[in-house]
């Protein structure tokens, strides 16, 4: 929930950058509503008669902005506004490159407003895969390199893109004088910081009080799950996640699964390590640190329930894990599970996971939505 600040002076808004490439903006005079954001470090949202000025920091460099959107009504003029990307809002044709910005559009219930998306294949949301199949939402490939001339056809009024860092920008999609909204939410450091920004999303689709409702609810679910483990004693010991390839990425101490597993009262071997991201260590050290973790979690991409036998099979130095040998090991199948396309935006049901994983005593919580236990020897 945010609370708007009516101000009775006059609001400077200075150093406002037109674009992820960087660029002033005169100061402006005209006084707005400011929306205050409760856990997101990254959105500043101010509120002017005819207009929406949407500032996104840049969570790669401190103190800049990453972008700058000027949202306005439909059929509005459009002088006498201060620099940024125009947005005509609401959006109702929009391109969304992401499953999960798909399905938090589908939440807000502005599901006809998605004219097209990117990497179908890896969208298991069944309202776009019929839309596609039946032609009313265009598949435009690759997300990485996608169909230009299909972008063209499908005449979205916005891109719904997740920027990287020193990713080179957009290429051939930022020529295309089509708004590109860069869905930074990924980079926030709390779970709640991502999820707030569908505040911000739905300013985009014309669905502001559907957002906001919705965030009144995993705000109160989170929190009151928080709550509950904090009251607990320490909870049981974790590893996270798996090798891949010759290094094994586990979640900083301060990343968002990070403090999530603080939010959960659990005990995590990485947790006094100060990064934002994932380390990146090899398994001799993860083994040293983390290999005594009462239970293991970790995701997976599988048409199927792994067992222990075939994750014994991708490394065999996995037999060293305690929890392995104990069998207290619970994974989250990405393939059959709407984890990715769930949990960002409703944080609630993953801790709800967590605490009842490391808090097995905890009565009254949500059976398991995502991690189940491994079966199988």
């Amino acid at each position: 929930m945010y609370r708007l600040i009516k101000f009775t002076s006059i609001a400077i808004v200075a150093l406002l950058t037109v674009s992820c490439n960087g660029g002033k903006v005169p100061a402006t005079s005209e006084s707005g509503d400011t929306l205050r954001f409760k856990y997101s470090e990254l959105l500043s949202v101010v509120r002017y008669d005819d207009y929406t000025v949407a500032n996104i920091s840049d969570p790669w460099n401190k103190g800049e902005i990453l972008h700058t959107y000027v949202l306005v009504p439909k059929g509005a003029a459009t002088d006498h506004l201060p620099q940024g990307t125009i947005v005509s809002v609401p959006l109702t044709r929009s391109l969304p490159f992401t499953s999960v910005h798909s399905s938090l559009i589908i939440n807000l219930g502005k599901q006809q407003s998605i004219a097209g998306v990117a990497d179908l294949k890896y969208i298991k949301l069944p309202f776009i895969q019929q839309q596609c199949a039946n032609g009313t939402i265009a598949d435009v490939g690759s997300a990485l390199s996608p169909n230009i001339e299909k972008i063209i056809d499908t005449a979205p009024d916005a891109l719904l893109i997740s920027p990287f860092e020193n990713s080179g920008g957009y290429g051939k999609v930022s020529e295309l004088g089509i708004p590109i909204i860069e869905c930074a939410d990924y980079m926030e450091t709390s779970a709640l910081g991502r999820a707030e920004w569908m505040k911000f999303y739905g300013l985009l689709f014309g669905a502001s009080r559907e957002a906001d409702s919705l965030f009144a609810i995993v705000d109160s679910c989170y929190t009151a799950l928080k709550d509950m483990a904090s009251r607990m004693p320490k909870g049981r010991s974790v590893i996270m996640d798996k090798k891949t390839g010759s290094v094994w990425y586990v979640p900083g101490g301060h990343s968002t699964i990070g403090m999530m597993l603080s939010d959960a009262n659990a005990s995590y071997p990485f947790a006094s390590d100060m990064h934002s991201g994932s380390l990146s260590l090899p398994f001799e050290t993860v083994l040293e640190r983390a290999g005594n973790s009462d239970v293991w979690l970790f995701r997976y991409d599988s048409k199927h329930a792994i067992t222990y036998k075939e994750l014994l099979s991708e490394y065999h130095g996995y037999s060293q894990i305690q929890a392995f040998r104990n069998h207290q090991c619970y994974g989250c199948n990405v393939e059959t599970s709407l984890f990715y396309e769930e949990s960002p935006f409703r944080p609630d049901y993953h801790l709800n996971d967590i605490i009842s994983i490391v808090h097995p005593d905890i009565n009254g919580l949500d059976s398991l939505r995502y991690y189940k236990p491994l079966t199988g020897n």
